[in-house]
């Protein structure tokens, strides 16, 4: 495994951040769903890239390993400095920030699967930077219905106070082999 420092990571080809819970084990439908992804993303030559610790982090390395790709994970000094054993880049960051703006800023594209409020911190981040428009015509795909609810709420409220509908950059996808699928489709149509 490569060791990247903050600020030094050049890493070429297209790369999907993804982003869930670090809490689901092997053989669970959330672990299962990341490991699929993982998987579909590689097959199509498609690099990964997570937070690089447990649950569907690793699965999403799990499944990409099969594949020749990198496997990026990006660690905090907050956490443990040992990414999962899939992983075969790693980027380690001293602060959560750092790591929530490295993990942005090498995404082609995002994926949001089932997580908790660190899952919802990392989405409403990137959600925001496309609204604003300070990030472009990069893909932002939610992973099951879980998050459809938090989507149209805030369309709605936005839409109220006359900002437009921020949910046009969020696309939901029914499971993860869609999801995967649609990223893929998104990201070799350019």
């Amino acid at each position: 495994m490569s060791e990247i420092g903050f600020s030094e990571s050049v890493i070429p080809g297209k790369i999907v951040t993804i982003f869930g819970s670090s809490k689901p084990v092997e053989g669970s439908p959330e672990y299962e769903d990341a490991l699929l992804v993982g998987e579909r993303l590689a097959s199509a030559g498609i690099s990964v890239c997570t937070g690089g610790y447990g649950g569907t982090m690793e699965a999403v390395s799990k499944g990409a390993s099969k594949f020749d790709v990198k496997i990026i994970g990006v660690t905090s000094a907050v956490f443990s400095p040992n990414p999962n054993e899939h992983v075969n880049v790693q980027i380690h960051t001293r602060t959560l920030y750092e790591r929530l703006e490295k993990l942005v800023e090498l995404g082609d594209g995002y994926m949001i699967l089932k997580g908790g409020t660190g899952t919802l911190v990392e989405f409403a981040m990137v959600w925001e930077l496309m609204n604003k428009k300070m990030i472009t015509g990069k893909p932002i795909i939610a992973v099951t219905g879980f998050w459809k609810p938090v989507v149209d709420l805030l369309g709605q409220e936005l839409e109220a106070e006359r900002l437009g509908s921020c949910a046009q950059y969020v696309s939901i996808a029914g499971d993860a082999s869609k999801a995967a699928e649609m990223m893929i489709k998104s990201l070799t149509a350019e």
